[in-house]
């Protein structure tokens, strides 16, 4: 296990960092052995994206990590980009003695012989010893297409009513569907999305998986999850859509239009999340996880000797709502073991003109309030309070708006797309508004109306910068609730 200094500036104190250096995408996410693998885009040599590798933590609870050394470095076939593993339980690759282990699917990326053009392939790696140590395979690459540049991120799952891995994979401007018996040989099955979604950037870290719909009887939908990355045209820069629909072994078909764009986050810092494989081995579960930044500003974001995190792990679920099924998030229950001590308000009214402090830390904490929302046309949370700096998270009424501020935030002059307020359409359900806020040493991630609306952002705030305060603008409101608990390190 590697040892991470907890007490460097910035440093989340409850979601996972790399010990050093530089991370991006989380990568290779499976259970296996009463274990989450989490693997991840790593420059071991530098705080800026470098040569890629695979970084690697593993936990029991989704919450305590611990570090373990990199477990796939570049090679003759070049870096290494993103993937996923998977369990091989039947032992069809043959790498296992009729056992069963972990199978890495990931892309190579390196350039075309006496030219300056990507290449990207993908390759295998194995492990027989629960994801400690990884043996690339001798085949590799085992699928590769000259003809697309952008071909990369696959992720694999095993489809058994057709009894074959699928692999979805970024093509660029869609995505591309194989199959194979045995993960080395891949046949071409169908592509998506040319036309449909967003294209406000080239696509990239897809997932796709099948939900029931929660409390509607023998229904479920396919979920196709799809990043998007950053285009200087647009300045949310990258972000990430999702599609819902039916995939029956060859081929998605998605039930919204084309034009239909759903996204999974309304924040600027949630991007290449996918989702772990082989948690329904235990509990059925879909688990998510993001990686908590934006190439708008990735490089630069003000901190020394280590380079972003990721959010906090969320389960996802679907619901019917008034515009058809939804992606619902939620954060993991195991959240409950780093829950300390425990505040609660009711029936507070908060007057225009009077903020109101709460007497209560706000560094490392989690937020529940439910709004009545009455006459008042803009009401909210000030978060990592100073005299000076401020984080609002707010809701406009007029327009049904719930909206981040991070403005004066803290620390922003790094990059002029940092300082920003944004947010997404939100309705009251029964006149009432219910935000789920988690708060970390630099990030603040909120879950509105039980996580119809997620919005994700990085901050960064004085440590000092720790005071609550209630807030409206005009007319009086009323907070049904309130609910603030402090949240334990995970180391």
């Amino acid at each position: 296990m590697i040892n991470v200094d907890m007490k460097e500036k910035f440093r989340p104190q409850y979601h996972f960092s790399p010990e050093s250096n530089w991370m991006n995408d989380p990568n290779g996410m499976v259970y296996y052995a009463g274990e989450y693998h989490l693997f991840y885009q790593h420059h071991p040599y530098g705080t800026t994206w470098g040569p890629m590798h695979w970084g690697h933590a593993v936990s029991k609870d989704l919450i305590h990590w611990d570090h373990h050394p990199i477990a796939l470095a570049p090679d003759e076939h070049g870096d290494i980009f993103s993937g996923s593993v998977v369990v091989d339980w039947n032992d069809s690759t043959g790498f296992f003695k009729g056992a069963s282990g972990l199978v890495a699917i990931f892309t190579h990326a390196d350039q075309y012989p006496n030219s300056d053009r990507p290449r990207q392939r993908q390759s295998l790696a194995y492990s027989t010893d629960r994801g400690r140590t990884w043996i690339k395979y001798e085949g590799n690459p085992v699928l590769a297409d000259e003809s697309i540049t952008d071909f990369r991120d696959p992720k694999v799952f095993w489809h058994e009513e057709t009894h074959k891995w699928i692999m979805i994979l970024a093509a660029g401007n869609h995505v591309r569907f194989y199959a194979s018996h045995n993960l080395k040989s891949w046949e071409f099955a169908s592509e998506f999305g040319s036309q449909s979604g967003s294209h406000a950037g080239v696509w990239e870290c897809p997932d796709i998986f099948k939900l029931p719909v929660v409390g509607v009887e023998n229904t479920s939908k396919w979920v196709m999850i799809v990043s998007i990355g950053n285009d200087s045209a647009y300045i949310e820069g990258s972000r990430t859509q999702y599609f819902i629909g039916q995939f029956d072994g060859i081929s998605f078909t998605n039930e919204n239009s084309d034009d239909t764009v759903l996204w999974l986050d309304y924040g600027r810092d949630n991007y290449a999340g996918v989702t772990w494989s082989d948690i329904s081995h235990e509990d059925g579960r879909r688990i998510f996880i993001g990686w908590m930044s934006n190439w708008k500003y990735a490089n630069e974001t003000p901190t020394v000797g280590w380079r972003s995190a990721v959010t906090l792990p969320r389960e996802l679920t679907l619901k019917e709502t008034s515009d058809g099924v939804r992606l619902i998030q939620t954060p993991v229950a195991e959240l409950e073991k780093i829950r300390r001590e425990k505040r609660s308000w009711n029936q507070l009214f908060i007057e225009p003109g009077k903020h109101v402090s709460l007497d209560v830390s706000g560094e490392q904490s989690e937020i529940i309030a439910e709004f009545e929302l009455e006459s008042a046309t803009e009401f909210g949370i000030k978060i990592r309070k100073s005299d000076s700096e401020e984080t609002i998270i707010g809701y406009d009424a007029v327009n049904e708006f719930l909206f981040i501020n991070r403005i004066n935030s803290g620390v922003t002059e790094f990059n002029e797309y940092f300082p920003c307020l944004h947010g997404a359409s939100l309705k009251a359900e029964n006149n009432r508004i219910k935000l789920h806020i988690l708060v970390d040493s630099s990030s603040v991630e909120i879950f509105a109306n039980n996580g119809q609306v997620v919005i994700t952002d990085l901050i960064f705030p004085d440590p000092k910068s720790t005071g609550i305060e209630l807030y409206t603008t005009n007319k009086k409101v009323k907070l049904a609730s309130l609910v603030i608990v402090q949240l334990a390190s995970i180391f």
